[in-house]
């Protein structure tokens, strides 16, 4: 599963765009994370390591499809409570 991420600095955060294929498909998801995301769960990656990884998270739970096509990263925690930034 390739899981391509683009991020772009939106005002005190930023928005990310994600595709994820598995060969035969790509989905394609926006993520939004807020300066206190990055710094909160981030760990020194970029936040576009921290958006990858938190989708090979949400990959190893559920399909892709299943994968809300727009979020803020906080949601995840929501959804999964053992979620700690991928």
């Amino acid at each position: 599963m390739a899981v391509k991420v683009r991020c772009a600095t939106n005002g005190d955060g930023h928005r990310c765009d994600v595709d994820v294929s598995d060969g035969g498909s790509t989905s394609h998801h926006v993520v939004r994370v807020a300066a206190g995301d990055l710094e909160r769960w981030g760990k020194g990656r970029s936040v576009e390591e921290l958006v990858r990884d938190s989708f090979r998270f949400l990959l190893e739970r559920e399909p892709k499809e299943s994968i809300l096509k727009t979020f803020d990263l906080s949601v995840i925690k929501r959804y999964f409570p053992d979620y700690d930034g991928g």
